[in-house]
């Protein structure tokens, strides 16, 4: 198995940050251009993994969903940092810290319209880290 930690900083503001073409460029060199499973996880208990359109509008529709299903007020009884936050301990439980993808040739089998997102409502942490993992096949 290969291993890789990126980082991302998502600028201290609600993002679904596309990491499909990092997540593409590790894939090709750990590969060697074989067939595999691209694992990623998230070590952070306020972010999450999702594959979903982007940049056609989806990615905003997924952060406005995820504010109006989970609020930043004062209902969450985990009450540190931002007024709101304990929201972002939710959010893993709905959008999990965790994704695999399917590896042929060297290439993630993404369809068409697809992509590899850092989900992250967490304004307190602006930096972020994703392990990525290639098990050959």
């Amino acid at each position: 198995m290969k291993t890789q930690v990126i980082e991302v900083r998502t600028g201290g503001r609600e993002a679904a940050y596309d990491i499909t073409d990092r997540c593409a460029v590790f894939v090709r060199e750990a590969s060697g251009g074989g067939d595999g499973l691209l694992s990623l996880w998230v070590p952070h208990a306020t972010a999450g993994i999702a594959v979903i359109e982007t940049g056609a509008g989806s990615d905003d529709d997924l952060l406005a969903a995820l504010r109006d299903l989970l609020p930043a007020d004062d209902r969450w009884r985990h009450r540190h940092g931002t007024p709101g936050h304990g929201r972002d301990h939710v959010l893993p439980a709905i959008v999990p810290p965790h994704a695999t993808v399917p590896v042929v040739g060297g290439s993630m089998t993404l369809g068409t319209w697809q992509s590899v997102v850092l989900v992250d409502t967490n304004v307190d942490n602006p930096r972020r880290e994703v392990r990525l993992s290639f098990l050959a096949g």
